[in-house]
């Protein structure tokens, strides 16, 4: 029998925790899910969650960036098969804000992320979705599809937007005419960059 090697099981033992914790963090909530039950849920020990993640905190926080990653391509799965730029742009804005809606991403990204890990995980978080908003806005204001002006400023502006839109959407009582609204008026927002001919 071959042994695996360190590596290897770093990376098990990583994605096992990774994975209860997300399961647990998604069903129960992030105050209520016990590390000692998670851990034995998996056959480790909280010597071993310690030892990978630092704490409860960091293990919430290698969740949200696996569920963001996932996001992430979803969302460039979007862009990459809409019929141009700009129907791209626009069906990922919409397509952000209608995960809101689902149960793992309101509790785990919308709800408890920004709460527990606070405007460090936000900002870290956000980089990613900053930079490729605004090379998208870039690329949208070089083909004359929007008017000229900062496209970095611009994505932080959308991107702020889009992301408090969400958290408002997760944390409503009324979640599906929430979105209804934040999409209409997200439709208002983009039409007007549109450049007038």
């Amino acid at each position: 029998m071959v042994r695996k090697a360190r590596t290897e099981m770093i990376a098990e033992t990583r994605a096992k925790l990774v994975s209860a914790a997300r399961l647990a963090f998604g069903t129960i909530g992030y105050a209520d899910t016990s590390m000692d039950e998670l851990t034995a849920s998996v056959g480790l020990t909280r010597g071993a969650l310690y030892h990978h993640f630092g704490d409860k905190k960091g293990l919430l926080e290698a969740v949200v960036q696996q569920i963001d990653a996932e996001m992430d391509n979803r969302l460039a799965e979007i862009s990459n098969a809409a019929a141009g730029n700009w129907e791209g742009f626009v069906g990922r804005c919409e397509a952000y804000l209608a995960m809101a809606l689902e149960p793992e991403i309101q509790r785990i990204v919308l709800r408890d992320a920004p709460s527990v890990l606070g405007s460090t995980y936000s900002q870290s978080s956000q980089s990613h979705c900053l930079a490729t908003m605004a090379d998208m806005l870039e690329q949208l204001m070089d083909e004359r599809i929007i008017g000229k002006t900062d496209s970095k400023a611009l994505a932080r502006l959308l991107n702020g937007g889009l992301m408090n839109s969400a958290i408002w959407i997760a944390n409503s009582e009324d979640a599906e005419d929430d979105l209804t609204m934040a999409l209409d008026s997200l439709s208002l927002t983009l039409n007007g960059l549109l450049m007038r001919v």
